[in-house]
């Protein structure tokens, strides 16, 4: 294989990485992909990738892998929501994963990085959300602190080291293809085709497919400009409950009810009863205070200009990035069985 060119996709077995390394291979570019477990081989069988074990909590892996490495997609993080401790094992596994790999891509001598932020490390007091809103100024998730400060910290250290960064901001991926454990928006499609959503949480998602957001990040490394930051979503967010709408539209014989309204105050009382359970189970509840604090009602919309101009992003609506998700997992028993 030619070191030509060559891309690290850290993170590769996720949905997003795993798709990025195909796409990354379609356009003719060598990939070099890193997991932490390198017995997950079953999302690369049929790829033509190098496939390496390295860890974001561990900078002397990352320092090997980017030997040769022109360009660095930092897609590997702590991707959840929900954590019996999350400040340690949310928050300060991206904190020091995004320090241990940016610092390892300036001894590696790394050209470019694409760095994996998050639509959570925007401001949404102003609708449609842009980027130069600037940071979320809402505290109450460690996930989400983790996106702000990250992409901050990302910022910085690539100016130390003077390496060329740009930052791109994905909102809520959906699509094939898909590995278990399904990420946390395509958790909420499972959710949905399972018939395990009783109430109308009155949240709402922005659906983007992660084949438009692969691309995305290609774009972002041959056209974004160094220390700029690009939001890969769509304009228009849905909710949950017209999401299940729109299943059950396509999805007849389902016969999926669409969720009840009930009183926030209830919608709480059935978050707090989750989250007690989740605690004795030891397993992430379907809905927490938290959640509905935030995330009830909030406008996920956004002014994505930037990005289909400088970049030439041009995604798929939110309706047939749905349709196409909900397609791909009702061929996919093995995916939807209850956990």
């Amino acid at each position: 294989m030619t070191k030509n060119n060559l891309s690290l996709v850290s993170g590769a077995n996720g949905h997003l990485g795993n798709n990025l390394v195909r796409f990354l291979l379609k356009q003719g570019i060598p990939v070099r992909a890193t997991v932490r477990n390198s017995k997950n081989a079953k999302p690369f069988e049929g790829l033509d990738c190098e496939l390496m074990q390295a860890d974001i909590t561990d900078k002397a892996s990352f320092v090997k892998a980017l030997q040769g490495v022109e360009t660095f997609y930092a897609v590997g993080a702590s991707f959840k929501l929900w954590a019996k401790n999350p400040k340690k094992e949310i928050y300060d596994v991206n904190m020091n994963g995004t320090r241990n790999t940016i610092e390892a891509a300036a001894e590696a001598g790394v050209k470019r990085i694409v760095y994996i932020s998050s639509i959570a490390a925007l401001d949404y007091t102003k609708l449609p959300a842009k980027e130069s809103n600037g940071y979320n100024p809402d505290r109450r998730d460690m996930y989400y602190n983790s996106k702000n400060d990250g992409e901050k910290l990302a910022f910085e250290l690539a100016e130390k080291h003077g390496i060329e960064l740009v930052s791109v901001m994905p909102s809520a991926m959906i699509g094939s293809e898909a590995f278990l454990p399904l990420n946390v928006s395509y958790g909420v499609l499972k959710l949905i085709l399972n018939k395990e959503i009783p109430v109308d949480t009155r949240i709402t998602l922005n659906w983007i497919d992660v084949k438009d957001v692969a691309e995305g990040c290609f774009l972002a490394a041959q056209k974004g400009r160094t220390g700029e930051r690009y939001i890969l979503a769509n304009e228009k967010c849905m909710t949950i409950t017209d999401t299940t709408i729109l299943a059950g539209k396509l999805y007849p014989e389902l016969k999926l009810k669409v969720p009840n309204s009930v009183p926030k105050a209830i919608l709480f009382s059935i978050a707090a009863l989750m989250e007690f359970m989740a605690k004795l189970r030891g397993k992430a509840p379907l809905l927490t205070r938290k959640d509905i604090s935030m995330f009830s009602g909030l406008q996920q919309n956004f002014d994505i200009s930037k990005s289909r101009n400088e970049l030439g992003f041009n995604p798929i609506g939110p309706e047939q990035a749905v349709q196409e998700a909900l397609d791909y997992l009702m061929k996919r028993p093995e995916v939807l069985k209850k956990t």
